[in-house]
């Protein structure tokens, strides 16, 4: 079956199709749904999207279309990012203008203006590229649900980006409302390789849709290399080496026409952006930086300039991994770990993003032992091993949301939508009396809130459920959405010119005069002003780097699996990486002083210093495993001899530092790391219930029970944090089932404290043999996980001076 505009176009570009792209056009003709995998750079839109075109001038599809009396929408082209939209509108725009179509495509996220959207309502366009909010204000809105009833396609860009988010949620509820306003709706997913693709195009499609998955035959090149310092430390630490790297990276730039430097966090990229343009002037006008907290306008022109490639490099976060198409990269450069696989090809993707290219990546470790995740990586890449996503499930705050929505538009049926929503992998398991719970809490706010009247949300009108207060309608268009963090605060200049926005945590901890480092510019704090924090360009020395709370996150399992299987290298002589070559003198200084664990073994160290007694332990499972089960490990200790502890860890391991000594050896270790009764010691040995109340105020702002307030004028933090502890302090006392509050608590459990990976690391441990070494003086992998700690117990310029001469003994010893 012949797709013929492609056929016209692909002629003129003079490119052949790929088969999969080929594969995709014939399954859409046959009326097919299904999930496309392909690498990046290989034209993923254009074999959806010429289906779709084709599928709209076929001779049946305009009998259709005649019949109709207006016009309606035909696809629906959902995207997690609006540069990402941005970026598939020009592609799609540039097709129907090479082929000069009367097919026309707009543009709907949160920057299109109030008069577009309207034009958009009256007369829509054939095809819309929008964000999964933007789906559901659209289904808040009078005849919302009208406006979808010609609606043949429904693509979903980047799903397995959105499939392990509440987002994810947010399109299955709207695909289960889709689906029943027109059941011939095909549906198609865009994914990178995920470990779990089948399960991704089952809750994509739903699981009584067989549609295809078609998978391409293309398995991109990769050349990954490591950025290897000149001499190697032997007792390293954290952040110590990256920025030691500069004349490396600068030279890395230099070979290359346009690179992308990749950072973990907000506040990495500011400070790489800083030192770089600090000690290469010359770079001015050449080097740009990019994150999510920067204005529209800023990143919007370091889009262009990527595009037109007047920039040699940009200092960016994953704010730049997604679907954008820069031509010009040849280059890309990572920073520290990329703390997972998939992070790691993605970002990869983005230099030789075409076909039959080499995309070409450097990874920069940041200590001594993180080079070693350059062999991790490689052994990775070559094995296929890929991080599964993890969908979200009974996220009732979600839907409590979605019901709101459907309320303040045409209003609904609540046993017709009841079994619709069961049709989600979401709500697959929820029983009716859970959903009459949710609709309990928005017509009269369940049991415990029934005396106030602001929680009476919903009216019964000709069999509908509908909100008639405009007011109420009003704050919940403004919430929808499910993407929470700590209130942002707007960073302007005295002119008004608008720069980004900063968490509130990090500004209240300022005073006015205080310098910090944003969007690349030293600026001095002039005053706090409502929600804007005004400022002026500074020439001091010294600022702060902002942090932001989104910086946090671990290391995948797969990725900790790769790094378990370097180790197995260290004991080689031959044949071994260049990463494994090049910190041999650390092992051999580690094997000497203590031991070297290989790949089921367990390394415990007990070291007493004029700090105290010092447990280590190195499981290799990523900074939150390790967090979760040091706290175990702690309480387990305490119920054998009572004591008080300081906790630090890093990727690799934990420590635990007590004035109290105990008298360990192989069999109470083993004990410590039983898997028995092991959910009883976490709810007894971690503070499950502070950590539930602060998961709470997201849950209670996604659910509406808090309002985030109008623009410009939002709550502020510590008040939303009150209200919504307020709630959790009611439904405990008096309501303890409520499904708002046992979310808390459930996603406390998968979530922050990754239940079900502790358990996994403490059932792999009790197989492993425990090699357990008793010593007077601190090791090569002991000192990293110690100076976390010894950070915390001096001033910011008094730690590191300590800590050198500190190391200076430990290498004299």
């Amino acid at each position: 079956m012949k797709n013929e505009l492609a056929s016209v176009w692909f002629f003129n570009q003079g490119w052949q199709p790929h088969p999969f792209q080929e594969a995709c056009w014939q399954a859409i003709a046959k009326g097919q749904s299904g999930i496309l995998n392909a690498p990046t750079g290989y034209g993923k839109t254009f074999a959806i999207w010429f289906g779709l075109i084709q599928q709209y001038y076929t001779a049946a599809y305009q009998e259709k279309l005649a019949k109709q009396r207006k016009k309606g929408l035909h696809a629906l082209w959902i995207t997690p990012l609006r540069a990402l939209s941005k970026e598939i509108h020009r592609v799609t725009e540039g097709v129907s203008n090479d082929l000069e179509l009367d097919y026309h495509i707009e543009l709907r996220t949160g920057d299109t203006s109030t008069a577009n959207r309207q034009k958009q309502r009256k007369n829509p366009p054939q095809a819309l590229i929008t964000t999964p909010e933007s789906v559901h204000l659209l289904l808040a809105t009078k005849e919302g649900q009208a406006y979808f009833k010609q609606l043949e396609f429904i693509v979903v860009d980047e799903w397995h980006e959105l499939l392990g988010s509440k987002r994810g949620v947010l399109i299955e509820l709207a695909l289960s409302r889709l689906k029943a306003i027109n059941p011939e709706l095909k549906i198609w997913g865009i994914s990178a390789t995920i470990g779990n693709l089948a399960a991704a195009k089952t809750i994509l499609l739903g699981i009584h849709n067989d549609g295809v998955l078609i998978k391409a035959d293309i398995h991109k090149k990769i050349d990954i290399k490591t950025v290897l310092p000149d001499t190697l430390e032997k007792f390293p630490w954290a952040g110590h080496l990256g920025i030691r790297l500069l004349d490396k990276v600068v030279d890395i730039i230099n070979q290359y026409q346009t690179t992308l430097i990749f950072t973990n966090t907000r506040s990495q990229a500011e400070i790489w952006y800083q030192q770089l343009i600090s000690q290469y002037p010359e770079f001015a006008g050449l080097l740009a930086i990019h994150h999510g907290s920067l204005s529209d306008e800023v990143r919007l022109w370091v889009e262009e300039a990527l595009h037109e490639a007047r920039l040699k490099a940009v200092v960016c976060t994953s704010s730049l991994d997604l679907g954008v198409d820069f031509r010009p990269v040849d280059c890309v450069i990572q920073i520290g770990s990329p703390k997972g696989v998939a992070r790691f090809l993605q970002r990869a993707g983005r230099s030789g993003h075409r076909p039959n290219e080499t995309s070409v990546i450097y990874y920069v470790p940041t200590n001594s032992l993180e080079i070693i995740e350059g062999d991790s990586l490689k052994y990775a890449v070559k094995e296929g091993i890929v991080e599964q996503r993890i969908p979200y499930i009974r996220s009732f705050d979600v839907l409590v949301q979605y019901l709101m929505t459907l309320a303040v538009g045409d209003g609904f049926e609540p046993n017709q939508i009841f079994q619709e929503v069961l049709t989600t992998h979401c709500f697959e398991s929820m029983s009716r009396a859970e959903f009459d719970d949710c609709m309990a809490l928005l017509l009269h706010g369940g049991s415990s809130l029934q005396a106030y009247d602001d929680f009476h949300r919903l009216e019964l009108i000709d069999g509908l459920y509908k909100v008639t207060s405009r007011k109420l309608a009003m704050r919940h268009r403004l919430s929808i959405g499910a993407i929470v963090s700590d209130l942002m605060m707007r960073v302007k200049f005295l002119s008004g010119k608008y720069l980004g926005s900063i968490e509130e945590s990090f500004i209240s901890k300022l005073n006015v005069g205080d310098v910090f480092w944003f969007s690349g510019r030293q600026l001095e704090l002039l005053q706090v002003l409502g929600n804007d924090a005004i400022v002026r360009p500074s020439q001091k020395k010294k600022g702060v780097v902002p942090s932001w709370m989104g910086g946090r996150f671990a290391i995948s399992p797969d990725l900790g699996i790769a790094i378990r299987h370097s180790f197995k290298s260290i004991q080689q002589t031959r044949s071994t990486s260049p990463e494994i070559r090049f910190l041999q003198p650390l092992f051999q200084e580690q094997a000497r002083i203590s031991g070297l664990p290989k790949e089921d073994e367990l390394l415990v160290e007990y070291i007493e210093t004029k700090y105290g007694h010092h447990l280590f332990i190195y499981p290799f499972d990523g900074k939150l495993i390790h967090e979760g089960m040091a706290q175990v490990i702690a309480y387990r200790l305490g119920e054998i001899k009572p004591a008080s502890f300081s906790i630090a860890s890093n990727e690799y391991g934990i420590e635990l530092l007590s004035d109290t000594a105990y008298v360990l050896d192989e069999k109470l270790l083993k004990t410590l790391f039983s898997p028995k009764n092991l959910h009883q010691d976490i709810n007894s040995g971690i503070n499950v219930q502070e950590m539930a109340r602060r998961r709470f105020r997201d849950i209670a702002g996604i659910a509406g029970l808090v309002f985030q307030g109008f623009p410009g004028k939002q709550m502020k933090s510590k008040h939303l944090q009150a209200n919504a502890g307020l709630f959790f302090s009611v439904f405990s006392e008096y309501e303890p089932n409520n499904l708002l509050l046992r979310e808390a608590y459930d996603e406390v459990f998968d979530f922050q404290l990754e239940e079900g990976r502790l358990i996994k690391a403490f059932e792999r441990i009790a197989n492993h043999k425990i090699i357990f070494r008793q010593l007077d003086r601190l090791t090569p992998f002991s000192f990293p996980i110690f100076s976390e700690s010894f950070r915390e117990r001096y001033s910011n310029e008094d730690w590191q001076s300590r800590l050198e001469k500190l190391k200076l003994q430990l290498l004299d010893g």
